[in-house]
């Protein structure tokens, strides 16, 4: 989209970006970008919320409120050892065990690096 009021988000492509001034962020994945890096490529591999690339290892911390079965997994978990995921289980691209839930799987766009 050329459109200076509204762009699209070069990593989910939602159509629901906006400006907050200097930023643009897309409320549906959480990308945030300057107006310049339009022109640069989205980033590839596994990113999380604030574009840092996550890896095998990393500890992340969850930056929503996520229902999971009968129970929700609060904003602010912090979840250690993930493992990422060649195939996506349903979209899910990171596997985890989190206390007092047992092993779940997370979306990238869900987490940022701790």
């Amino acid at each position: 989209m050329s459109d200076d009021s509204q762009k699209e988000c070069p990593k989910c492509h939602s159509p629901y970006a906006y400006s907050d001034g200097q930023m643009w962020i897309c409320p549906e994945c959480f990308y945030e970008w300057s107006g310049e890096a339009e022109a640069e490529e989205a980033p590839t591999g596994f990113i999380d919320v604030n574009g840092n690339t996550l890896v095998d290892g990393d500890a992340v911390t969850v930056v929503k409120d996520l229902k999971v079965g009968g129970s929700t997994i609060k904003s602010g978990t912090k979840v250690k050892k993930i493992r990422l995921l060649d195939d996506p289980v349903n979209g899910h691209d990171i596997s985890c065990k989190i206390d007092g839930h047992g092993q779940v799987y997370l979306k990238c766009s869900v987490v940022k690096k701790a």
